[in-house]
């Protein structure tokens, strides 16, 4: 797919399997079904995204054996017609000085166990237990935490795009001056690549110079950059519905030996994570790989965070690559390898890449920048 292609766009029929698939592995893990609030799993099973989201109940409801059903205020109703899985389920609505509750609790199990959202309001989580007390719920990334994580080809060839265009970003970062300037203003530049390249959201652009890199989730903020600091750049965000992540560090000017050093084994540490990704490996067996790579190397204690997650209609989701994480690889899960060192009041160097694993039992990269430190001025 080339940048200016868009992918065809998702089927009343993706929408209609993906609910199906949704509550047959409700009712494999012994619940009555799902309920699912305005957010991304709305959006990854109806397509459907309201333009606003205010207190009024919106709840998808979803069980084996049972047509899904959308429960939407009237005044939104028109809007939820158009969504593109909108033909897959049946459309109930309330008005306003109703009781949204009266419509959504016949339609769920008096008894039943459901997983819910986790974006999910209170206030409407209560009012069904108030009107069906002998009910019980479950956060679905608690029950269901794979819902989304094994892609289809269309949503691995969105992912792909994202990651291109992500790689695209970086090349074009590589040739803007960072000395003397704020980290907030190469941000933007790197906000402005991903949008040039066909993002149509930005999540974040972390930029950490010098000591600010020793923070992983360091937001870009006033420091000057300077000539001899080392430059962390993580930055993503949503392309044709699908996340990019990645990260790749940086030298203003020339490095240190010890700079070197460091970065060439977290290098190292990621390329041993890649390495380790086949199906039916545990998750756990990619933290280990690129983990042990940085404590043989001394710096055990200065890689604080889990060395990847899931990434897919949101740019953080399960699974995690992380210690006791047993859960196997399966091809079509997207996830990120993301090693990192952090010395503080010094520096950090983080690289990452969101990789999947393919049928043929290896893994496969969607970003391809060099992983050698750029030098830039």
């Amino acid at each position: 797919m080339s940048r200016s292609t868009a992918p065809a766009p998702f089927t009343a029929e993706d929408y209609r399997a993906r609910m199906a698939r949704a509550a047959e592995a409700a009712a494999d893990a012994g619940l009555a079904g799902i309920l699912v609030a305005p957010g991304p799993d709305l959006v990854y099973l109806t397509g459907y995204q309201p333009t606003a989201i205010t207190e009024r109940l919106t709840a998808l409801v979803v069980a084996a054996g049972r047509e899904p059903v959308l429960v939407v205020p009237t005044l939104e109703a028109p809007d939820a017609e158009k969504a593109p899985g909108a033909p897959a389920l049946t459309l109930r609505d309330w008005t306003d000085g109703t009781d949204p509750y009266d419509v959504t609790a016949p339609l769920l199990d008096t008894r039943g166990r459901f997983g819910v959202s986790d974006n999910a309001w209170a206030m409407h989580l209560l009012g069904l237990q108030k009107k069906l007390p002998s009910t019980s719920y479950v956060s679905l990334t608690e029950a269901l935490p794979m819902l989304r994580a094994v892609k289809d080809a269309h949503e691995l060839e969105r992912i792909a795009a994202a990651g291109a265009a992500a790689d695209e970003a970086y090349r074009e970062i590589l040739t803007v001056r960072f000395a003397g300037r704020r980290e907030t203003e190469v941000a933007a530049d790197l906000a402005a690549a991903l949008t040039r390249f066909g993002h149509s959201q930005v999540d974040f652009t972390v930029v950490g110079s010098g000591p600010n890199g020793a923070n992983p989730h360091h937001e870009a903020g006033e420091r000057v950059i300077e000539r001899g600091d080392m430059v962390v750049l993580d930055f993503g965000g949503l392309k044709h519905g699908y996340g990019s992540d990645t990260t790749r560090t940086v030298h203003v000017g020339e490095p240190t030996a010890e700079e070197r050093r460091v970065h060439d084994v977290v290098r190292e540490a990621q390329q041993a994570g890649f390495e380790a990704v086949r199906p039916g490996v545990a998750c756990q067996e990619v933290d280990r790989a690129a983990r042990k790579v940085i404590t043989d190397a001394g710096y055990g204690a200065y890689f604080i965070h889990r060395t990847g997650h899931g990434i897919g209609v949101t740019t953080h989701e399960p699974p995690y690559m992380i210690e006791g994480e047993e859960r196997p690889i399966v091809p079509g899960m997207c996830f990120s390898i993301e090693p990192g060192v952090y010395l503080p009041g010094r520096f950090g160097v983080r690289i990452e890449d969101i990789v999947t694993a393919d049928e043929d039992g290896s893994g496969r990269r969607f970003n391809n920048t060099p992983r050698e430190m750029a030098i830039v001025e």
